[in-house]
């Protein structure tokens, strides 16, 4: 079997049209397309994970923007790569970019650097963050709960018999966290 060519389109909503990124694919003869409506901040996206179950060594992906595959730089980067591994050629037309071509090889390793510095700037910012929070007398984490609204909320539940979804809603009371404490006290009742 001859190597394929693969569209993929992606708008974000069900209200956007994709007859625009469509047109643009068509020209370059694709044997087949994938379109999804899918925010690209979804992880999950099906018909882009169809794509890379499918795609073989020589294949080409042509998508109409870099921003129609990846929802971040650092996840572009992940997914250029992984076609890569798979010696499948990613084709950008309006970046006019082909990773298989010396200036695209270029590009991404300039791309992967950028991210890379972008991971290290938030974690910078964060530690600053907390730092300075420290030192105006902050200890960040979650708000501590008075012990004895708990044992309140408890004591509806064991002894009262009262339903989680009553307890959290008279205590106000998350329900994540009555139940952590739920737990607490039963493993202290079996230790």
């Amino acid at each position: 079997m001859s190597n394929m060519v693969y569209g993929y389109a992606r708008v974000s909503t069900r209200q956007q049209d994709l007859s625009r990124q469509l047109d643009f694919l068509e020209r370059y003869e694709c044997h087949k397309i994938y379109t999804e409506k899918i925010s690209g901040i979804r992880t999950n996206r099906p018909e882009l994970n169809k794509l890379k179950k499918r795609v073989k060594e020589k294949d080409k992906i042509i998508i109409e923007s870099f921003s129609r595959l990846g929802r971040s730089t650092k996840d572009l980067i992940d997914l250029v790569y992984f076609f890569e591994r798979k010696g499948v050629k990613v084709i950008s037309i309006k970046e006019n970019f082909d990773t298989q071509t010396p200036q695209g090889k270029l590009m991404m390793t300039v791309f992967q650097a950028f991210s890379q510095f972008e991971r290290d700037i938030i974690v910078e910012r964060t530690k600053e963050g907390l730092d300075s929070a420290r030192a105006r007398g902050n200890i960040g984490g979650r708000p501590r709960i008075d012990p004895k609204l708990i044992q309140y909320a408890l004591n509806l539940y064991q002894k009262e018999g009262r339903t989680v979804v009553d307890i959290c809603a008279q205590t106000g009371i998350k329900r994540s966290t009555f139940y952590r404490y739920l737990r607490l006290e039963n493993d202290n009742l079996l230790s």
